[in-house]
């Protein structure tokens, strides 16, 4: 995912907003912005020890005026929105006229940050959900082909639930049985047809639009 950000992110100029920010994990992909403001929410289920947020909100407005911010990001948040209209519409308000939003959003992943993870989306979910808000989709990309997206579920399940998690047996699992297994799934990717239909995550950048009523 960190590559396929990497590519789009010097797009984004200006003012940033980073929605659900976290630790800010991609900040320093955004070579081109003049200002890059976290924001999160009070109630998101953690206690956000390490995170960076610069603006906490209530999960209903978001704390700035109208045509704010020259872009919007936001990276594996929106499953865990379950008012995901009403953000969308804040989104919009705040976003300067032909401003542009970077989001991604899981499609094949485990359930996570329980119990707040309400949804998934197919690459024509997300679609319509933007184009109904008024947002003109500009790039869509899936993260990975069929393959590569079985081979990460499967090694996350490894990680996850199999795999010693002391450090040296971690590090020797690593060694023996993720590397290969990786290297493995990379070479039938070379090998078998590329195809799309099941994959990790979608990476899309959008542009704020006309409004659509």
């Amino acid at each position: 995912m960190h590559k396929n950000i990497a590519k789009i992110a010097p797009q984004i100029i200006g003012n940033v907003l980073d929605f659900g920010c976290g630790s800010k994990p991609y900040e320093s992909l955004f070579v081109s912005a003049t200002s890059y403001t976290g924001l999160d929410i009070k109630n998101a289920g953690n206690d956000h020890k390490g995170s960076k947020v610069d603006v906490f909100y209530d999960g209903t407005k978001i704390p700035f005026p109208d045509a704010h911010f020259d872009a919007v990001v936001s990276f594996e948040v929106f499953e865990h929105v379950f008012n995901i209209d009403d953000v969308l519409c804040e989104i919009r308000r705040v976003l300067k006229p032909n401003g542009q939003i970077l989001f991604t959003v899981p499609f094949a992943w485990d359930e996570h940050m329980a119990p707040h993870d309400y949804a998934r989306y197919t690459s024509y979910g997300v679609a319509h959900l933007f184009k109904k808000h008024g947002f003109e989709i500009e790039r869509l990309d899936k993260t990975t082909t069929y393959i590569l997206a079985i081979s990460q579920l499967f090694i996350a399940y490894l990680a996850q639930h199999v795999l010693p998690r002391k450090k040296f047996l971690k590090q020797l699992s690593q060694l023996i049985i993720i590397f290969p297994l990786t290297t493995f799934s990379l070479i039938l990717n070379l090998l078998l047809p590329k195809r799309y239909e099941f994959f990790c995550n979608t990476i899309t950048l959008a542009k704020k639009g006309r409004p659509t009523s």
